[in-house]
């Protein structure tokens, strides 16, 4: 679960070239924009990643948009004096002893400690367009893997456990992922009935995925489900410039099996069922030493002209990954994405 609020170490403080009053300050992997002078290196630190939605309380007032009074901020990728900043780092004086900051002195904080759910963040979820919504059929099943992926930045010490193994790097299209099984269609966390007309089950029809699955099933015996995103007109800002919505492939998984699919797998799959993967910008052994190598890697455009939301990184055959307790896959968002509204 992706941690929005927690106890950082500051790694690095830096002059900022174009403020006197401000500091550039390193957490994990990412950089954010201080007041001169509030933290040191080694530092303890609450660090709030974007995307956190922060309420508005005593120690969050000065965040407060005063034309929305008392609704939760969120926090996004900005340049400040055109320096970087993601997120936002405060001290521990910052809160004035409320909980959970009031029992320091019986459970001092620890690095890495989670405080998402004490300090009552959310994440920001970008409006539903009409055109996913639906009568839903329930939550999505637990064995259908969720497809958020996590963010370098939060997990520098991947770059570790990748180094010298063959992966690939795929574009990350701007669109809603979708899941789909022999006789289930799901968004990121519904399923939808199958008299629904929306464009998860439009792509369902478009592509016949569902009985090609079934085809599947019966000459193998194997019950596999695939994941795409769903990218197109009124989908996101259709950075793309689709004239119709398209599905992209981006993961395979046999329903009993605790991994997914290797790549060359993946690429049979979307031959054989005749299904458009996710366009693969390339092959080759993990040689990149730094988070900021793989955020210049993430620069680039669409076909369209508009900043591509980033990249996706994969092991050619998969692997269980101890930093992030599961399957090793990272995603690296395009800054230039991200400071141009992309969400």
């Amino acid at each position: 679960m992706r941690k929005l609020a927690s106890i950082q170490k500051i790694l690095e403080v830096n002059e900022h070239p174009n403020a006197d009053r401000l500091e550039l300050i390193k957490v994990l992997g990412w950089q954010c924009v201080s007041k001169k002078g509030t933290f040191k290196p080694g530092d303890l630190c609450v660090y709030f990643e974007i995307d956190s939605l922060i309420p508005i309380k005593e120690w969050s007032a000065f965040l407060e948009d005063k034309n929305k009074p008392g609704k939760p901020v969120r926090l996004k990728t900005m340049r400040l004096r055109k320096e970087l900043s993601q997120g936002l780092c405060l001290p521990f004086e910052a809160f004035g002893g409320e909980y959970p900051f009031d029992a320091q002195d019986v459970h001092p904080f620890e690095e890495g400690e989670d405080l998402t759910e004490a300090l009552k963040i959310e994440k920001y979820e970008p409006p539903i367009p009409t055109c996913l919504s639906g009568d839903s059929d329930g939550p999505r099943p637990g064995w259908i893997r969720k497809t958020d992926e996590d963010r370098i930045q939060a997990f520098p010490e991947l770059l570790e456990e990748f180094k010298g193994k063959l992966v690939y790097v795929t574009q990350k299209i701007d669109g809603t992922s979708g899941s789909f099984a022999i006789d289930i269609v799901s968004g990121r966390n519904w399923t939808y009935k199958p008299d629904t007309e929306n464009t998860y089950w439009e792509m369902a029809r478009k592509y016949d995925i569902l009985a090609k699955l079934q085809k599947i099933k019966d000459e193998t015996g194997d019950e596999y489900y695939t994941q795409g995103e769903v990218a197109g007109p009124g989908i996101q800002k259709n950075r793309l410039g689709l004239k119709e919505h398209e599905l992209f492939i981006f993961n395979v998984k046999k329903k009993e099996a605790g991994a997914p699919c290797g790549y060359n797998e993946i690429v049979d799959f979307c031959e054989k069922l005749e299904l458009q993967m996710v366009p693969v910008l390339h092959v080759g052994e993990f040689k990149w030493q730094s988070v900021e190598e793989l955020l210049e890697l993430a620069q680039g455009k669409y076909p369209s002209g508009q900043h591509q939301e980033g990249i996706v990184i994969r092991p050619v055959e998969p692997f269980y990954s101890n930093v992030l307790n599961g399957p090793a896959s990272f995603k690296v968002i395009n800054n230039d994405f991200l400071l141009k509204g992309g969400d």
